[in-house]
């Protein structure tokens, strides 16, 4: 069976569609043609803004003229994230999805349900001519996981709808009524290259096999950091000899925990010979640290050619030190909702840039903005004492729950007339756009559903197929609540 024979029909073609469109961020022309298109095909009105959002318009179905305006809200856009060993161009390949058991998944990247499925629910709204609903409006954002820019943006009189269903979240059985705001911060660090020692042997550490994950639904899991793995090892070397670095790397985006990192570094070869038994004993303490937790972890370092140069002395201690240093993780808990995450950072990505420069990426997010500020705070500091030059982005505001939301009520007494249970009413401490829609119209009443997935803005991901039913049922339902209200 392929995604597309899946039932209930109609949004898992959707899907299936959707998944053959390359559509990494920042590179959504393909999926906004495919979205036209796709209107153009059902005779539903569409329009664009000058950032390139896209909102499909649907009117009432028949006797419910006067009903309020729902917005379907989904981004366009997916990351786009790979194992090492995959050969994809995100640019124009397909994803290769397939099915395993009661999951979808990708070969060997990420599969897209993020937010594909939310995408993929909006459209079948839009040309399922059977359901009864008010006047709704599709709302389609680009380049949300780079910085939310289309909901930045989203042009003046796109929507008018005043209560929004985000699609965007990944559990089952839940439904979203707040979530965390963000910031990035970058470090650069400028070096002079050195040529690299006659008299030093070369070695690459690396890490790959991690489970990275999404930055914000993932941070408190205790994940393994990539580029802290390989840092640390580097630090421990430089504790017992003089090291020299020529090159190091690791993960990619501002979202992902990073999964793989690597390093060529060198030292006197004299000292050649401990290396690699160093290496068995960080090894296992690093594998030991992590039981249970980064099942698939491989840390390894092999011998490598002299390379032509190196980073000044000053400069690979300094970032060295600094990634070894740098805060990771949960910084604090919430006072108000259990078990959720209030404040995280993540050392999102280390890449070299030209032939000076070393750019270290940072997300920091929390529900609470001061706590925001403080962490970010925190990260320019720290970077600052290692001599880097910091800049931080515009950030995006969270969404405060609102207990007494009308949209709230409506979703939860559909879901439990569908299943006979209460769903949870949280708050996520990943970002949604929604707070950047509530700061725009404080009028929004809003929430955010969607079906079970796991292992999101990595390779791993994989979507609950039951679960994509449910979402479905429970989107229909709230529609025609909301009508008939």
């Amino acid at each position: 069976m392929e995604v597309k024979d899946l039932k209930p029909s109609l949004i898992w073609e959707c899907f299936d569609e959707i998944t053959k469109v390359p559509r990494p961020s920042c590179h959504e022309e393909k999926i906004r043609t495919y979205l036209l298109d796709f209107a153009k095909k059902h005779g539903i009105e569409s329009t664009t803004d000058k950032v390139g959002n896209v909102v499909l318009k649907k009117p009432a179905s028949e006797g419910f003229e006067n009903a309020p305006t729902v917005v379907l809200q989904s981004h366009m856009d997916m990351v786009a994230e790979k194992n090492g060993d995959v050969e994809h161009d995100f640019f124009n390949d397909p994803i290769q999805t397939y099915i395993d058991g009661d999951w979808v998944k990708a070969k060997g990247t990420t599969l897209g349900a993020d937010n594909g499925i939310g995408m993929a629910a909006a459209l079948a709204v839009m040309a399922d001519d059977t359901l009864r609903h008010g006047p709704i409006e599709a709302l389609f954002t680009m380049n949300e996981e780079v910085g939310l820019e289309g909901a930045q943006n989203l042009g003046e009189g796109m929507i008018e709808g005043k209560i929004l269903i985000n699609l965007d979240s990944e559990d089952d059985g839940e439904i979203f009524i707040g979530c965390a705001g963000g910031i990035d911060t970058t470090a650069v660090f400028t070096y002079k290259r050195s040529f690299a020692p006659e008299n030093f042997s070369y070695f690459k550490v690396s890490v790959s096999g991690l489970l990275g994950g999404h930055s914000g639904g993932d941070i408190h899991l205790g994940r393994a950091n990539a580029n802290k793995v390989v840092a640390r090892f580097i630090w421990d070397c430089s504790q017992k000899w003089d090291i020299e670095v020529s090159t190091i790397s690791g993960g990619n985006l501002r979202n992902a925990i990073p999964r793989e990192a690597e390093a060529v570094f060198g030292v006197n070869s004299e000292h050649a010979g401990e290396i690699e038994k160093y290496m068995e004993v960080y090894s296992n303490d690093i594998k030991n640290e992590y039981k249970g937790v980064e099942p698939s972890m491989v840390v390894k370092v092999e011998a490598v050619d002299r390379p032509e140069y190196c980073i000044d002395s000053e400069t690979s201690l300094a970032l060295v030190r600094a990634l070894y240093s740098a805060p990771h993780g949960v910084i604090s808990m919430s006072r108000d909702l259990e078990n959720l995450v209030e404040t995280s950072t993540n050392l999102a990505a280390v890449k070299m840039e030209g032939d000076d420069k070393i750019k270290v990426t940072t997300s920091q997010r929390s529900s609470v903005e001061s706590r925001k500020r403080d962490i970010a705070g925190q990260v320019e500091s720290h970077f600052q004492l290692a001599g880097a030059e910091v800049t931080h982005s515009d950030g995006y505001p969270g969404w405060a729950p609102n207990m007494d939301s009308p949209i709230m009520r409506i979703s939860s007494e559909a879901y439990e007339e569908l299943f006979d249970v209460k769903p949870a009413i949280k708050a996520i401490h990943a970002g949604l756009e929604c707070g950047l829609f509530l700061a725009n119209n404080p009028a929004l009443d809003m929430v955010s559903i969607g079906p079970t997935m796991t292992g999101v803005h990595s390779p791993d991901e994989k979507l609950l197929i039951p679960t994509v039913d449910k979402f479905w049922k429970h989107l229909v339902l709230i529609l025609e609540k909301v009508a008939k209200s």
